[in-house]
């Protein structure tokens, strides 16, 4: 009598189809990870990259630059003035 008594308290365990559940769960949740990853990648690295480069690009003078690399003797073929 105390046997029938104390598994009636405990529930069964799942048999069938474990498997099958804890994969939709964990692939539903690896899913929203993702999604969250990508989405953090994307506002925190990716967008202020490309600002930062933007905003490099928009004063940049390349011939400036060139000169400024041609005075300071980097290169062989350009010698300096």
């Amino acid at each position: 009598n105390i046997i029938t008594m104390s598994s009636a308290l405990l529930p069964k365990p799942q048999m069938r189809r474990l498997l099958a559940r804890r994969m939709k769960f964990h692939l539903f949740g690896a899913f929203f990870v993702s999604v969250g990853c990508a989405a953090l990648y994307k506002f925190g690295i990716a967008d202020p990259r490309k600002r930062a480069y933007a905003e490099f690009y928009k004063n940049y003078d390349p011939m400036k630059d060139f000169e400024a690399m041609r005075a300071a003797g980097v290169f062989e073929s350009a010698p300096p003035k």
